[in-house]
């Protein structure tokens, strides 16, 4: 892709605004537990960017869980929202700030892609201070599928009413760069703290600093 030619970026939220993986990892270990479900790391770390559908519709399946679907979604939704609202605030992933700012000033239009549901986006945002920056938001639910489905990021490129052949995409986990590929749309997958399990090898760029990017489009460099 020519710099020149991207005018938006869309947005993964966590692993990629703010460090929450290994939160979640902490709040998801309690609920399987509460469950009755013993999880092995290596199977928690293959569901990290799914939404909380796909998720617990695998664990159900595997593990063979009599709770129905929708009780165990609304179990961890509650779970999680809880826990987030309890934080005075959320640090943003370091350089996440400066990047937004950037490309906002670059008049670069700015999207958020999420497999969290809308409430948890919502906390999310306001605890960070990052919410003005996004025009638009797109999360599972109103997609219709949670990742490595391409609806969510489909859906935010849909809403910016950009082509897909002009939007970037930046994506931490192996579901989300798979979503993302699904797409058609280009990807960066940020290689920063939560995903050092994740399968990056099919993005199209990979970067360990949000500074990166900036640097690249000051070059007016080739990705």
């Amino acid at each position: 892709m020519l710099l020149e030619d991207c005018k938006a970026f869309i947005f993964d939220m966590d692993g990629v605004l703010i460090d929450s993986e290994n939160l979640y990892k902490v709040i998801e270990n309690g609920l399987f537990s509460e469950v009755g479900v013993v999880m092995t790391p290596e199977e928690h770390v293959s569901y990290q960017g799914s939404s909380n559908p796909v998720m617990w519709s695998q664990i159900r399946k595997k593990h063979g869980l009599s709770q129905p679907l929708h009780e165990l979604v609304e179990m961890t939704e509650r779970t999680v929202i809880n826990y987030f609202s309890s934080l005075p605030q959320i640090e943003p992933m370091p350089g996440v700030f400066d990047l937004l700012f950037f490309l906002k000033q670059k008049g670069i239009r700015l999207a958020l892609a999420s497999s969290s549901t809308i409430d948890v986006i919502r906390v999310i945002l306001d605890k960070t201070g990052l919410g003005d920056f996004f025009e638009v938001i797109a999360e599972s639910l109103e997609a219709g599928a949670g990742k490595p489905d391409p609806a969510i990021f489909l859906l935010a490129q849909r809403k910016l009413g950009i082509p897909r052949e002009n939007c970037i995409i930046i994506e931490d986990s192996t579901n989300g760069i798979k979503a993302a590929m699904a797409a058609g749309i280009y990807c960066i997958a940020f290689n920063g703290p939560g995903s050092e399990h994740q399968d990056q090898s099919e993005a199209n760029w990979r970067i360990s600093r949000f500074s990166e990017i900036i640097e690249r489009i000051n070059g007016i460099s080739y990705y």
